[in-house]
């Protein structure tokens, strides 16, 4: 089990309809580059750390590699076996995996394509934390704001605690054999790997994340995610 290898999935065959626009929101432009060019890099930046890094796209995707144009690079893999939900695309890109000489008792994190701000330092947390627990786990955050319960028609119903609540961020790293089999059990329900560990009985760890490592979604989302990185590349020259 020590020797267990690292690999990394991104799901990237959605569209992403609540962010606008004309094409798949991974593929719009962000600081110069696509937004899943961005989350790349920060796994390409740990190069040494991986096994494999995959981007699962759907099998009739033509975007992909005007918005990566040198992915495919050593020890990178475009899988086009992308399915019609979250849960089918990860759930194929793992089946790949497999296929390509991942073990069942080696590491995947799969990260969302659309959260672009996550950092190598963040990756390196989350690997740290769960590369010696019995699960694995998640980068998550903390619920700071007050949390509502509402009607159908946007009432409150009710004020929840927040002390115990947290927000699911990505990466979320499970060993590919337990995750794989709780995705086909769990179905295309499920809406992250968490949800699937959590329906076959297992807890999995919260690691802390990072506000900034937020997925984006609506078209406001775009401005912020470009002032980070922008920030980011004037703290660093």
């Amino acid at each position: 089990m020590s020797s267990s290898r690292l690999f990394v999935l991104i799901p990237c065959a959605g569209f992403g309809h609540r962010a606008g626009g004309v094409q798949p929101k991974q593929y719009q432009r962000l600081a110069g580059s696509s937004m899943v060019a961005h989350t790349v890099a920060a796994f390409r930046a740990l190069a040494g750390r991986f096994a494999g890094l995959a981007v699962v796209v759907s099998p009739d995707d033509r975007e992909v590699q005007t918005a990566l144009p040198r992915f495919p690079a050593d020890s990178e893999f475009l899988l086009r076996v992308g399915g019609v939900t979250r849960a089918a695309t990860v759930r194929n890109g793992l089946a790949a995996l497999r296929q390509k000489g991942a073990g069942a008792h080696d590491w995947v994190l799969v990260h969302d394509a659309a959260r672009c701000l996550v950092t190598s330092s963040q990756i390196e947390a989350l690997i740290a934390a769960c590369e010696h627990d019995a699960v694995g786990g998640l980068l998550a955050q903390r619920l700071a704001d007050t949390l509502k319960a509402s009607s159908a028609d946007s009432r409150v119903t009710q004020t929840l605690s927040r002390a115990d609540k947290w927000l699911a961020q990505t990466p979320q790293m499970f060993r590919i054999g337990m995750l794989l089999d709780a995705l086909e059990r769990a179905g295309d329900a499920v809406t992250d790997e968490a949800g699937a560990i959590e329906a076959i009985g297992l807890s999995p760890l919260l690691v802390p994340g990072s506000a900034q490592n937020f997925k984006v979604t609506f078209p406001e989302d775009f401005a912020l995610a470009e002032a980070v990185l922008l920030g980011r590349r004037k703290a660093i020259a």
